[in-house]
């Protein structure tokens, strides 16, 4: 059926017929994007144009106005009509029953409706009092009636928009961050809106009143291409989910991205994500240089006054050779010939973030457009300049787009390509691959004070994702992938092998700090044997720092700072020497061993809190408080079964979070028959204030003793308060770490966070009879990755065909 017939259906049968045709046009397989919202608009005006004749005379002085996206033509599924009724004033009454003939079968079809009825003198007034009408406006397009009534209400709002453009795109600016700052940036985002959101559909309707003032113009390749995409996916997710909805959520990526016949939802959600860079950039671009003309304007007259007319040479001020600063941004030199300069590009970008300017597009243009390709391997200054770029903190960020949005960081770094836009679908991370590399580096670069190579340093924050475009490992893949890199940047072999080292390990110093008991030497041997020397560690210690704060909040703190600090100091003594010693068993503190013989003495457990602190840093004000470590929570118990199970349900029920756990058997004075369990953990309120220790004390007791159920008032409080998840979680993945220690058996566990969750695997290590030596949890985002050193009835590590079982059964459990 073509369209012509469809509005032919529609003109013949009135609203049914319209609703019956508009079906059948959105079930049409073969039309879709630009070519259907078209349609769409087409036969909306046909069916309201037929609604605004219908009366028993012709309405004179009245016309029916498309506004906003619908005045634009762009009609989604889900859309609302933006109509606005306009009138000479002439009839006001005969003007609100014309107003009912059309308003009433839209809402009888249940469609969304914005509508208005106002006079050509009214609707200036409301748009000079209400910029978000005004910007409707500007798409104003005739639909029925009057048409000089139409175009003359066109003429009118466009010259207004252009007389006021010096005081309401500062205005538009200003709303722009406003919602930006309330949305979030839409290229980052794993449940982007794509209207509201930076980078979306309104910045890219922003742009185009920019243009229609006259003042500045968005640059405009890619940039119809970006918003039809961004327009596609919408179209997609209103007829996925059968809602009007903008917001692009994660249970709904598949079949959006079905709809759209893409792979799969990281490559529907890369899509959006290069859309939305690109409608960014641009509002960048365009803001930049709206706020360079308004500047201009202001001091022009008196600088004509001052000479004597004439328009005054800008200024130039040399950045770098071929590179100087023009009104506020980097540009290059008239004498600079980017085709006989194949350093320019780099040269340029260090010298910009340097100087914490932008650099020009007509700069970043030329560049793209005509320099040559660098030599393998790197000149020497191209390597320096590209550290310096690196090196130079937040700027950095705002140049590599630049580069990028041109196109020129994949050719120098073709590798790049497989992290751009590449979305991270994990809690932990706010931002894509690509974007992560660059915060990295941004981190890395207030740390190359601590490092004798910071050059290094900045390129492995560079590159130490770069693997994640691969399949497998990333750690691995980028390995192979730096080394070829960095011989092309120009490293030496030794640097190559340190680079390599860097992006292979990059993972071993949290990771371990955090899994592994520190007191194993088997632990810092490990960790030593993988560096190799004092001064890979040392590069390791910044960048495993630099990495954490550039993943996200979730991803480090004071707590695993201090671990991997303490990590460091004991592989760093190592490589001075100094043989790590085998742990003394039973070695205890004063506090603990009073705790011991009190919960011999009462046969009962027995507690205690106490909050732990770091210090301030040296550079910060001394009167700053310090940061809180968590509380360390000190239980003694005499030794029985379902120690750990209950100790951790107990904290599960008062929404203690565990950072770590460590349980052993405490020694008793010659004579005295039996054993206490010492059990020190470190723990945090998920929110709130931590309960009372009496009370800790009191669910423990009924906890061993059998008379308070746990397993059942977690799924009680469960049941309450469902937990929402967008999208199923993976299964939990249970391993034996092969060689880990020479004392225990370590059993990882990496599953969906969930209160209980140490207490159900407390519970599975005490049904398979082994002893729990230490537990090691890390919590990260909605992940959860413990490890627990486990022995046998005597104390020994399992056989690996029973740790392999007992990983088995415990994998089982927690799937169930």
């Amino acid at each position: 059926m073509t369209s012509t017939d469809v509005r032919t259906d529609a003109e013949d049968s009135g609203p049914s017929g319209y609703a019956a045709a508009r079906l059948r046009l959105l079930q049409e397989g073969a039309r879709s994007g630009p070519p259907r919202r078209s349609a769409l608009a087409e036969l909306t005006d046909d069916w309201l144009a037929g609604l605004f004749g219908a009366g028993a005379t012709e309405p004179r002085g009245v016309s029916l106005v498309a506004v906003g996206g619908y005045g634009r033509g762009e009609l989604s599924p889900r859309s609302d009509l933006d109509l606005l009724l306009l009138h000479d004033g002439s009839d006001e009454q005969a003007v609100a029953a014309l107003a009912d003939r059309i308003w009433y079968p839209v809402w009888d079809l249940g469609l969304a409706l914005d509508h208005s009825v106002r006079t050509p003198a009214e609707a200036r007034k409301t748009a000079g009092e209400d910029l978000k009408v005004q910007l409707g406006l500007l798409d104003a397009r005739h639909i029925a009636g009057d048409l000089g009534l139409t175009a003359g209400l066109r003429t009118s709002v466009l010259a207004d928009w252009r007389n006021q453009a010096p005081k309401r795109l500062p205005e538009l600016q200003e709303l722009c961050a406003e919602r930006a700052e309330r949305q979030g940036e839409l290229q980052y985002l794993l449940e982007p809106d794509l209207k509201e959101a930076r980078g979306g559909l309104r910045d890219a309707t922003a742009l185009r009143a920019v243009a229609a003032s006259w003042l500045a113009d968005a640059p405009r390749e890619g940039l119809a291409d970006a918003r039809r995409r961004l327009l596609d996916v919408r179209d997609a997710l209103h007829l996925s989910t059968g809602r009007a909805t903008d917001r692009l959520a994660l249970q709904e990526q598949d079949q959006v991205a079905a709809e759209l016949g893409l792979l799969d939802a990281d490559t529907l959600l890369r899509q959006v994500y290069e859309a939305a860079r690109v409608i960014s950039y641009a509002s960048d671009v365009t803001w930049r240089e709206v706020g360079r003309v308004l500047r201009s304007r202001a001091v022009r007259p008196r600088l004509r006054a001052m000479l004597g007319g004439g328009k005054p040479a800008p200024e130039r001020s040399p950045l770098a050779e071929g590179v100087v600063e023009q009104d506020g941004e980097v540009v290059l030199a008239r004498a600079a010939r980017p085709e006989r300069d194949p350093v320019l590009p780099l040269r340029a970008a260090a010298a910009a973030a340097q100087a914490g300017l932008p650099l020009s597009l007509h700069a970043v243009r030329r560049l793209a457009a005509t320099a040559r390709p660098l030599s393998t391997p790197w000149p020497a200054e191209a390597r320096e300049q590209l550290v310096t770029l690196l090196g130079s903190g937040r700027p950095t960020v705002d140049v590599w787009e630049a580069l990028e949005a041109e196109g020129l960081i994949t050719h120098l770094l073709p590798d790049w390509e497989r992290v751009r836009c590449r979305p991270q679908r994990n809690a932990v991370h706010i931002w894509t691959v690509d974007r992560h590399l660059i915060e990295t580096a941004v981190q890395a670069s207030e740390m190359t004070r601590r490092v004798h190579r910071p050059d290094l340093l900045l390129v492995a924050a560079l590159l130490h994702d770069i693997g994640k475009g691969w399949p497998g490992d990333h750690s691995v893949a980028g390995e192979i992938i730096v080394k070829d890199v960095a011989a092309r940047i120009g490293f030496d072999r030794d640097d190559v092998a340190v680079l390599s080292t860097l992006v292979r390990h990059h993972l071993l110093l949290v990771d371990t700090a955090t899994r592994r008991d520190l007191e194993d030497p088997a632990t810092v041997r490990s960790v030593a044997d993988a560096v190799g020397s004092p001064g890979t560690l040392e590069l390791l210690h910044a960048l495993t720092e630099a990495d954490a704060l550039a993943t996200g909040p979730a991803a480090w703190s004071s707590w695993r700072a201090s671990l991997v600090s303490e990590l460091v100091q004991r592989v760093d003594a190592l490589f001075a020497g100094d043989e790590p010693e085998e742990p003394e068993p039973g070695e205890t503190s004063a506090e603990q061993e009073r705790l011991a013989i009190e919960a011999f003495r009462t046969g009962g457990p027995v507690l205690s809190l106490r909050a732990q602190t770091e210090a301030p840093a040296e550079e910060t004000d001394d009167k700053a408080d310090p940061e809180p470590l968590g509380v360390e929570l000190l239980i003694a118990v005499p030794d029985q079964a379902g120690v750990l199970p209950a100790v951790a349900g107990v904290l599960a029920m008062h929404r203690l979070t565990v950072r770590t756990a460590e349980l052993r058997s405490f020694d008793l004075p010659d004579g005295v028959e039996g054993s206490v369990l010492l059990l020190n953990w470190r723990v945090a309120a998920e929110y709130g204030s931590l309960p009372q220790a009496a009370r800790l004390r009191a669910d423990l007791v009924r906890a061993l003793d059998g008379s308070l159920d746990i397993t059942g008032r977690l799924a009680e409080r469960d049941a309450a308060h469902p937990r929402r998840r967008g999208v199923v979680a993976p299964p939990p993945r249970v391993t034996v770490a092969p060689a880990a220690s020479r004392h225990a058996t370590v059993i990882e566990v990496r599953a969906q966070d969930a209160p209980g969750l140490l207490h159900r695997i407390g519970r599975a290590l005490e049904d398979a009879h082994v002893r729990v030596r230490s537990a090691h949890v890390s919590t990260l985002g909605a992940n959860a990755v413990d490890a627990f050193y486990v022995t046998g009835p005597k104390g020994a590590p399992l056989p690996g065909d029973e740790a392999a079982s007992v990983a088995r059964k415990l994998e089982e459990t927690l799937r169930g």
